[in-house]
């Protein structure tokens, strides 16, 4: 096709296949009754005019796009992949297209998204928060905007959250390492506004409580949910030779990636001079060995569930009871924790 040459219209389709505009739109979109030979003529003269549905056209005229957006705070995080990957599949068994965003935990670049996303007409967001102010929620709700909340709770708004259970996965992670002896347990954590950060604190105190150990608040860090957060946080630690630690909880993947760089350079081993566990599963390319002892979420059923909800939502926009649907964590065992008597 001449690329200088006008783009063929619905009503060039029309005029090749002997057929009024209307039936071009019902054989193309699969809507009406036509024919099967019909069909086919105007399928073939389609094709051979090179024909492009405006889409653009089309969902304005249907006030839809057939397309979700999701708004993780880290794509590089491979738990956040694993929720696109489940987010993507069931949207896509539904005829619906996904946008991805990632906002660093930054809530001005968060806005910056949800001002494009609303311009662009998506039909639904899916949204891990980066704060639990609940300011982006509200904005979208007043845009009649459907949401659902993914992995984070926000204060103050009625919205479909879809979450692990953190405060449960923190206090059975905590437990765990309570029960090998130890006492003197660390953990550190993501940004005190961020309400996964505020959960598996909570878990943590919970567990210490419920064994009769009193909470050092010395042993509770805040810094960001990264790599290089959790090596910041461990150095810190580690300088303070006073608080005597024999274990460190991680509260995301990516801390403790920055735990085990920061426990390198101090020279100590995991398990043999300190133990560590995780919230949050590591794929094996990021360690050498799978022996993190962590508290495992269903990443990808966290995105198939979040996605089917938000679907349910678009195509019953009627009102409906608000749902939470926390998924349980799994704690498994490795080879990063050992009992205080074997500590060497």
């Amino acid at each position: 096709m001449n690329p200088n040459a006008k783009p063929a219209t619905i009503r060039d389709v029309a005029k090749r296949a002997g057929v009024a505009p209307i039936t071009v739109s019902r054989a193309l979109n699969k809507s009406g009754y036509v024919s099967d030979e019909v069909r086919i003529r105007v399928e073939q003269a389609a094709a051979e005019l090179e024909f492009v549905p405006n889409m653009l056209a089309r969902s304005l005229r249907s006030h839809k796009t057939n397309t979700l957006a999701l708004i993780v705070t880290d794509i590089t995080n491979p738990f956040w992949t694993t929720v696109a990957r489940g987010v993507e599949d069931v949207a896509n068994a539904s005829g619906y297209q996904v946008v991805f965003c990632n906002t660093d935990e930054n809530e001005e670049k968060q806005a910056q998204y949800l001002s494009m996303l609303l311009r662009r007409r998506v039909d639904g967001i899916l949204l891990v928060p980066a704060s639990s102010t609940g300011d982006a929620v509200r904005l979208l709700l007043a845009k009649q905007m459907r949401v659902v909340v993914l992995d984070r709770r926000v204060r103050g708004c009625t919205v479909d959250v879809v979450r692990g259970a953190s405060t449960d996965g923190a206090r059975q992670l905590t437990r765990h390492l309570l029960e090998l002896g130890h006492r003197r347990i660390a953990i550190l954590s993501g940004p005190k506004h961020v309400s996964v950060s505020e959960e598996r604190v909570m878990g943590y105190m919970q567990a210490l409580k419920q064994m009769g150990v009193d909470i050092d608040t010395r042993l509770v860090v805040h810094g960001q949910f990264s790599v290089s957060g959790g090596y910041i946080m461990t150095q810190a630690l580690l300088t303070q030779s006073a608080l005597e630690v024999t274990a460190i909880f991680a509260a995301n993947n990516f801390i403790a990636i920055g735990v085990l760089r920061a426990l390198r350079e101090f020279a100590l081993r995991v398990p043999e001079d300190i133990s560590v566990v995780v919230f949050d599963d590591l794929p094996e390319t990021y360690t050498w060995e799978p022996f993190l002892t962590v508290a495992a979420q269903p990443a990808y059923e966290l995105g198939k569930e979040a996605t089917a909800l938000l679907l349910q939502r678009i195509k019953e926009p009627a009102d409906y009871e608000i749902q939470e649907i926390v998924l349980p964590t799994e704690l498994i065992v490795r080879n990063s924790t050992r009992s205080v008597g074997q500590i060497v």
